[in-house]
């Protein structure tokens, strides 16, 4: 029985792929994992998914309220600027 391509579970484990892909160098694996999704929307939602669950990870570790989390990432996405596409 294989996955349903267009789940939640299956876009954030994409999502992973595609980041651990990226980060490895294997920037064409991070393309072709990119395209497997059906839908910008279940791209979307599998990134928003595992975003959701690397912040309970750190909050669970750190004892920070998500909003202190989303504040303290807005701060540094601010800080960072508008860098160019790693892809």
């Amino acid at each position: 029985m294989s996955a349903d391509p267009g789940s939640a579970l299956t876009a954030a484990q994409r999502a992973a792929g595609v980041i651990a892909a990226k980060h490895r160098g294997d920037l064409d694996g991070a393309e072709q994992l990119l395209a497997m999704f059906p839908d910008d929307a279940t791209r979307t939602r599998g990134f928003m998914f595992l975003a959701e669950l690397a912040l309970n990870l750190v909050r669970t570790q750190t004892g920070q309220s998500m909003e202190d989390l989303a504040q303290e990432l807005a701060l540094h996405i601010a800080a960072i600027g508008d860098p160019p596409p790693a892809l």
